[in-house]
C-alpha cells in the first residue's frame, strides 16, 4: 500500500470506495460530509488474473490498509463502493462471457459484489468504472448543486466507457448496462474519409463510437487506414498495437498523421454527445481517458475539437459546460465511495 502523507481522522461515520483494475486496486474513504479523507492514489495489486478468490483477498487487504491509513474504526463504515470493469450487471455479476479482466472460465457469472460483501461483512454497492468515474466528475463539477443537475462523459481508453448521470444518481438500466456509450452508432459523415472503411467494433457494431475512439479503435481501424496516407512515417515500421500506444506521443508534438487520426476520434466523440443531447440535454459533457492525462495543449485541442462537433441548439450552448474528468486515477473509486454514500440513510 503506498504511502500517503495528506489524511485526515474521520470525524464521523464514513463509506469505503474500491476501485478493481486489471493490475490494481485503488481505495479511498468518504466521510458523511462529503469529505474525502486521502488526497492521493492508494493502490495494491489487484490479482485478478489469479482468479475470485485472491482478488477478494486483494479487496479485502485493500479495504482493511486504507481504513488503518485513515485511522478509522471498523464500526463507523456504513457501506462500501465496489467498481470494476464490464460488461457486468448492475448488482455486480461479471458477464457469463468474463471480460478483457476477467477471462478465466472461474470469473464467467462471478458475483464479485456479493463475495465481497460476504468477505468482509459489510453492504457493498457496485457501479461499472466508467460510470463510478461519471459520478465523480459529475459530483466533483457540480458541487452542492449535483443533485439537481445532469451529465454525460465518455471514458476514452482501450474501448470507450461512458456514464450518464441524471439528478446526481448514475442511470444504470434494467439490465445495468445504461451508458455503454462505445456502443453507439453515430453516423460517419463528416467522421471518415470517403474512401476510409467503416470501423468495426469487437462487439460486432459497425460504426459505433468504441471503433473509432479507443486504443482498440486506433490500431484496428484508424491507423492501418491513415499509414497507407503517410506511408513514411515513423511508426510504420512498427507493430500496429505498439504503434497505436506510441501514437499520442506523436501528437502532442503536432505530428500531421496523429492529429488526423485524434481529430477522427475528437469528432466522433462530439456526434455521441449530439445524440446525447437530443435525448437527455445535459448541463455538462465530460472527456475522460488517456488525452485527459495528454500534454495541456494537446488535450485542450482534443476538447475543442469535441466542443465544436458537438451540435447544440443555442439555448443548450448557453446552458451546458465540456470539462475534462478530474482526479482520473482516483476518479473510479472516488465515484464508487459517492455512489456509496448515496445508499446511507441520513
Amino acid at each position: 500500500m503506498d504511502h500517503i502523507d495528506a489524511v485526515r481522522t474521520p470525524a464521523s461515520w464514513v463509506v469505503v470506495g474500491l476501485d478493481n483494475g486489471g493490475t490494481c486496486n485503488n481505495a479511498t474513504v468518504l466521510d458523511a460530509t462529503g469529505q474525502f479523507l486521502v488526497d492521493r492514489l492508494v493502490e495494491n495489486p489487484s490479482r485478478v488474473q489469479d482468479g475470485p478468490e485472491s482478488a477478494i483477498e486483494s479487496l479485502a487487504d485493500a479495504f482493511t490498509a486504507i481504513l488503518e491509513l485513515t485511522s478509522t474504526p471498523l464500526s463507523l463504515v456504513r457501506a462500501v463502493g465496489l467498481d470494476t470493469p464490464g460488461p457486468a450487471s448492475s448488482t455486480g455479476v461479471i458477464s457469463s462471457k468474463g471480460s478483457t479482466n476477467f477471462s478465466q472460465v472461474s470469473w464467467h457469472g462471478f458475483d464479485i459484489r456479493g463475495a465481497l460483501e460476504d468477505r468482509i461483512g459489510l453492504p457493498v454497492v457496485y457501479a461499472n468504472d466508467a460510470n463510478a468515474a461519471a459520478l465523480y466528475a459529475h459530483h466533483r463539477h457540480f458541487g452542492p448543486t449535483a443533485t439537481e443537475k445532469s451529465s454525460v462523459a465518455a471514458i476514452v481508453g482501450t474501448g470507450l466507457g461512458g456514464g450518464v448521470v441524471e439528478g446526481g444518481k448514475v442511470v444504470s438500466g434494467t439490465a445495468g448496462m445504461a451508458g455503454e456509450l462505445g456502443h453507439v452508432q453515430i453516423p460517419l459523415h463528416g467522421v471518415l474519409k470517403e474512401d476510409q472503411p467503416v470501423p468495426v467494433c469487437n462487439c460486432g457494431f459497425e460504426g459505433d463510437v468504441e471503433s473509432i475512439a479507443s486504443l482498440t479503435g486506433i490500431a484496428n481501424n484508424l491507423l492501418p487506414y491513415w499509414l497507407t496516407r503517410f506511408p513514411d512515417h515513423p511508426l510504420a515500421a512498427e507493430p500496429i498495437a505498439r504503434a497505436a500506444k506510441l501514437l499520442r506521443g506523436y501528437g502532442e508534438k503536432q505530428d500531421p498523421l496523429a492529429l488526423a487520426v485524434f481529430g477522427q476520434q475528437a469528432r466522433a466523440i462530439g456526434k455521441l454527445f449530439t445524440i446525447a443531447a437530443n435525448f437527455t440535454d445535459p448541463a455538462a459533457y465530460f472527456l475522460g481517458g488517456g488525452v485527459v492525462e495528454a500534454d495541456p495543449r494537446f488535450r485542450q485541442w482534443f476538447l475543442n475539437t469535441v466542443r465544436e462537433n458537438t451540435q447544440l441548439r443555442r439555448e443548450q450552448q448557453e446552458a451546458a459546460t465540456f470539462a475534462l474528468v478530474p482526479d482520473l486515477d482516483m476518479a473510479g473509486a472516488r465515484g464508487a465511495a459517492v455512489a456509496a454514500l448515496d445508499t446511507v440513510p441520513a
